[in-house]
Parts: C-alpha cells; structure tokens; sequence
C-alpha cells in the first residue's frame, strides 16, 4: 500500500493549499507580445491584418522592441522605402537610431538603412533603404528602443512601401494592431 490512511489525511489538504497557492499567483504571460485570434479588428479585408511581435511584453510606459512584419506575398515590386503611420493618440516614443530592416527566409538578411525619419507631426516613420530589397521577399522591421505610451490600448499601424523607380505615392501593405498593456 502506497499510503496510509493516516498520510492521505495529511497529503490531500497540502494539496489542496499548494494549488490554491499556485492558482493565485499571477503566471508570466506572453498574451501582448503577439496579435493572436482578431475577430472584429475595424480593418475591412482580414488579409490586411499584419503579424507582429513585441520583444518585451508590451507593458505600458516601458521600453519595448517592435518586430513588425510584412509577408512575401504582400511584396509585390521591390521596396525602397517603408513608411509607418500610427494613431494621434499614440503617445509612444521611438528611437531612430535604433531602427533596422531584415528580410528574406526567416529575416537572415539584414537591408542597410540610409536614414530614418520620425515625422511627428504627421504621425509618421519613414525608412529609407540604401539598397532596395526585391519583391516577394518577408520584410521585419525592428523598432528598438520604443518607450511605450503610458496610457495602454490598441493601436492601430499602417504599414506603406515605395518602390524603387515608382510613382512617388506608398503603396498600402497592411495594418499591425498592436496592444498595449
């Protein structure tokens, strides 16, 4: 016999107290860090919804690392310059400095940036490329440094390419939701 009637009277109540202990303790959670299941979002075409990853959780007034992709298949023609538009009410702050572009199979190949511009009042961050990259290739954009709004929510992020040699007018890519504590 495994236990005694005397140890189950002892083992079933620690137990129960571990798990209750266990079930109250707040677990590390990974809920922010990526868009997951969005049903109703406000963007028409779901195939326009972006995937995006945020390095350090997400928390509000923080600094964070913003991976915003763009899939080959929204890579039409090459890209020279990517512009990313995001809400009034964003109150974030973004690094310049610290602004990289990869590509390709999972993100091996790193593009040169030539310059980044943060246009505050338009709400834009304009990427300019030294070299452009080719058409149907994976895009990341590597935000670093990001100081989080202090005031959490859901923010929305349009993501626009220019090609290389095109009318001078950014082509849509897509929208990141992006959450915010």
């Amino acid at each position: 016999m495994l236990f005694t009637k005397r140890s189950k009277r002892r083992f079933l109540p620690a137990l129960a107290v571990a798990g209750c202990l266990l079930g109250a303790l707040p677990g590390a959670t990974v809920a922010q860090t990526n868009p997951g299941l969005t049903i109703f979002s406000g963007v028409e075409n779901q195939r326009d919804i972006l995937n995006y990853r945020l390095d350090f959780g997400g928390t509000r007034n923080q600094r964070d690392r913003y991976r915003l992709r763009i899939p080959a298949n929204r890579v039409e023609l090459g890209v020279a310059q990517i512009a990313i538009a995001y809400p009034d009410y964003f109150t974030g702050r973004f690094d310049t400095d610290r602004v990289e572009v990869a590509y390709g199979n999972n993100f091996s190949r790193s593009a040169s940036v030539s310059e980044v511009v943060w246009d505050q009042d338009n709400r834009v961050v304009q990427i300019y490329l030294a070299e452009p990259i080719e058409s149907q290739n994976a895009i990341e954009i590597r935000l670093s440094n990001v100081r989080n709004p202090f005031f959490g929510g859901t923010f929305y992020f349009h993501g626009r390419v220019l090609s290389p040699g095109d009318v001078p007018l950014p082509r849509y890519v897509g929208t990141w939701i992006l959450s915010i504590e």
